[in-house]
């Protein structure tokens, strides 16, 4: 070992603590960005590898009712390459010890063979066989979910009529690898399930001989989708389509893409401030190093070591800190990156979701390290090289002292000696005081947004479920229901309140926007669902025009005041110019009301309702769910409770894995930067705290310079961090945002007490560490170190 190494492993025994501090912070920081982007990788991989195997479509429309020859105008549509014709019902299904309804989607499968596009995947099982009536294939969610097997029967209301379904296999499908039903927020598999029955069997329960109601289009190479949208629109208008989308509004993909969307926004922001605060800490350390060993750097250059020689040295101290970090970090990174597959295998369906160490992302993240540490080291070391031999064996030029705001002031003589003399290095050093509290209120920021995720899933969870949602049961109707409907709810056992929408899907089109959803005209008493404004307040809907949610608002680039064109998919050919008259607060999909006398009026109809909310008596919830299972002309049932059930499983557990990473890692970097503070400080001033001792000052009394500056600079960091908190809280609020979620700007005052906590904590600690080593300190060691 050469002489240069073992000075090296002499100087890193010296400051063991700081340098494992910097080192976890740093693992922190690879930990983060390996499971990010590791997963986002996989995540994006294995999606794409399911839609190519499956030959999933590109292009759905649904219509009410066409004929088989269509398909012949459809695949002469520039660009198309496959078309896949099939029905799709959705009907109310009985599950054995199940008290709710819960409502499945039958899709047709030929007869022979496989379908062209969106092919199912086989779990478990075997084929439907065309001869034998009453199998279906069953959703591997939904059997999972009521603890169902292959063999088990089920019973469907189909067409109005009874019929018994046994499950002969379990299957995938990638237009359900998220399983959730159009329009809903969240997925319930118990509750929603997704059947595939003989081609046959379904065109003779539902009437749809030589018809389909559901086709799927797969594109060529370089075709124009909305080109072809706009084709199929026009030939499927005549038949009641409700508008045709691409795979980005398929629900399940939009759902699939945006959580990859996050990984992405998570991937950069999460990573660079733990890098951020390592590197910070790293720059200082070597300054500090480099500063203390003058003399030493001389001696070497004067014995005839090269300055790429004693730079070198020094970079090596630098790889040293980076490699025990990428090890921790590369280690913390694999893990987590499995559980994140493990969390995801729970809610998306794949039929292989297996992680596999991805080897590119965890030498990118290595390199990355590397690269950020040597870059945040190079002013310190390139000062090393360049330090001359003579000028390094005189010792550093004392700082400029004068009288401090302090003195002016006369306040020097009511504290003590210790206190002035913290005063007087904060105020004679204002930038390294600054540095020092900024280091500590970025530890504050990191713990802010650390626990900001509790925060607003408790607000999002009582905005939607306890203040804007306010039923328990929300049933929609097959087709939109005359009055004679709702007053026959109203007396269904159980029901005490109903309140009836109208809902109409559209297309709505904004300067060169274009957006496909929906508009649902409500009463004027409106208790059970409620459109609030930002402010919480119930927001009354205006005579004439509509009410866009923010989000909706933000997409189609609209503002109060301007009108928009909406195509009414419903009804073939009708297209309105509606005024926008306000806007809403909401995180949760996109949505347009209006009111619903005016919504009758634009659609020139009579009264008439696509379903309605209950407020139900708990003591009778049972016999009334009875009784929906036995309506012809219930198309869905949504139980508020199931939806809140599903949410906390869903997003709550998820978010909460996360958060207790996210607290880990905030709470490492808050003791990182906080110890590494105060301990720099005491190497900088050990000479100084030797002379107070022999001068006759107490081991507290020393201690006491120290500690005061720490409180202080903790006390200001503290409202700092605050502000910084907040702006990160900002970015991860837009990075997060999507069209289906958004996630509430809440923090409350438990988590800016928790992160002042934790601060204080980290200081209180690191105090004691430090008094321990004033209290130990070698007085004739460091008094015969040169002035």
């Amino acid at each position: 070992m050469s002489i240069l190494d073992r000075k090296l492993l002499r100087d890193l025994r010296q400051i063991p603590a700081q340098i494992l501090a910097i080192s976890l912070v740093m693992a922190c920081g690879v930990a983060v960005l390996i499971m990010s982007v590791g997963t986002h990788r996989f995540l994006s991989h294995t999606r794409d590898s399911y839609y190519d195997h499956s030959r999933f479509g590109q292009i759905f429309a649904n219509v009410k009712r066409a004929p088989k020859s269509v398909e012949e105008r459809l695949r002469a549509i520039p660009g198309v390459g496959s078309v896949d014709l099939r029905m799709t019902n959705e009907v109310v299904i009985d599950v054995q010890d199940l008290e709710e309804p819960v409502i499945g989607r039958l899709i047709s499968l030929p007869s022979s063979g496989k379908p062209s596009l969106n092919q199912v995947y086989l779990r478990s099982g075997r084929e439907l066989n065309a001869l034998q009536t009453g199998e279906i294939i069953a959703s591997e969610g939904f059997v999972k979910a009521n603890e169902l097997e292959v063999g088990a029967t089920i019973e469907a209301v189909i067409n109005g009529r009874h019929q018994e379904l046994k499950i002969v296999g379990v299957g995938l499908s990638p237009e359900y690898i998220f399983q959730i039903r159009p329009g809903d927020i969240l997925p319930d598999e118990k509750r929603f399930g997704i059947f595939w029955m003989s081609e046959n069997e379904l065109e003779a329960a539902f009437n749809m001989e030589g018809a389909f109601n559901s086709v799927s289009l797969s594109l060529m190479h370089g075709a124009s989708e909305s080109k072809v949208i706009e084709a199929v629109d026009r030939i499927l208008r005549p038949y009641g389509c409700t508008g045709a989308y691409g795979r980005s509004r398929q629900v399940s993909a939009r759902f699939l893409d945006d959580e990859i969307q996050q990984l992405r926004a998570m991937a950069f922001v999460a990573p660079s401030i733990f890098f951020a605060v390592a590197c910070f800490l790293l720059n200082v350390v070597l300054s500090r190093l480099i500063a203390m060993q003058r003399e030493q750097i001389a001696a070497l250059k004067a014995f005839g070591y090269f300055n790429s020689e004693v730079g070198f040295h020094y970079i090596k101290f630098v790889l040293i800190i980076s490699v025990i970090g990428c090890t921790i970090g590369g280690l913390g990174g694999e893990f987590l990156a499995r559980s994140m597959a493990g969390m995801y295998a729970e809610f998306y369906r794949f039929p292989d979701f297996q992680y596999d160490t991805d080897w590119a992302v965890n030498l990118a993240a290595v390199a990355l390290t590397i690269f950020a540490s040597m870059i945040a080291t190079i002013r310190p070391v390139w000062k090393a090289i360049k330090l001359p031999p003579a000028e390094a064996m005189r010792p550093a030029p004392p700082a400029k002292f004068h009288y401090t705001l302090m003195d002016s002031l006369g306040i020097g003589r009511v504290l003590t000696a210790s206190g002035r003399m913290t005063l007087r290095e904060l105020e004679r050093r204002p930038l390294k005081s600054l540095m020092s509290s900024l280091g500590i209120a970025g530890a504050v920021a990191v713990l802010i947004l650390g626990n900001f995720g509790v925060d607003a899933i408790d607000y999002l969870i009582k905005f939607q479920f306890s203040l804007t949602q306010r039923y328990d049961v929300s049933v929609t109707f097959i087709e939109p229901t005359t009055a004679g409907a709702i007053h026959e709810l109203e007396h269904y056992p159980g029901v005490l309140t109903v309140e009836s929408f109208r809902t109409v899907p559209v297309r709505f089109h904004s300067r060169q926007i274009t957006h496909l959803g929906a508009m649902t005209g409500l009463d004027d008493r409106r208790e059970l669902n409620r459109v609030l404004n930002a402010d919480e307040r119930p927001l009354q809907l205006p005579p004439k025009g509509l009410v866009l949610g923010d989000k909706l608002a933000e997409i189609l680039q609209i503002e109060v005041g301007d009108s928009l064109l909406v195509d009414v998919l419903e009804r073939d050919g009708l297209q309105l110019r509606i005024p926008v008259m306000g806007t809403f607060k909401e995180y949760a999909g996109t949505n347009a009301y209006l009111r619903r006398e005016y919504l009758h009026e634009l659609m020139q109809e009579g009264p008439c309702s696509s379903g309605a909310y209950l407020l139900v008596d708990p003591a009778k919830v049972t016999t009334l769910y009875r009784q929906l299972k036995e309506t012809p002309r219930v198309a869905g049932v949504a139980v508020k409770e199931a939806t809140v059930e599903s949410f906390n499983k869903t997003i709550t557990e998820n978010q909460l894995r996360m958060q207790s990473v996210n607290l880990i890692f905030a709470c490492i970097i808050a003791f990182g930067v906080v110890y590494n503070t105060i301990r720099i400080s005491l190497s900088e001033r050990s000479r100084e705290f030797a002379t107070l001792r022999v001068v006759g000052f107490t081991r507290w009394e020393v201690a006491q310079v120290l500690l005061w500056e720490l409180a202080i600079l903790t006390l200001f960091a503290i409202p700092l961090g605050y502000c910084i908190g907040y702006g990160f809280c900002i970015g991860m609020v837009k990075g997060f945002e999507s069209e289906m979620f958004r996630i509430p700007l809440i923090i409350s005052p438990k988590t800016m007490g928790f992160a002042a906590g934790v601060t204080i904590l980290a200081a209180f600690i690191s105090g004691l560490s430090v008094q321990r080593q004033v209290n130990n300190l070698d007085l004739i060691g460091v008094l015969k170190s040169r002035e």
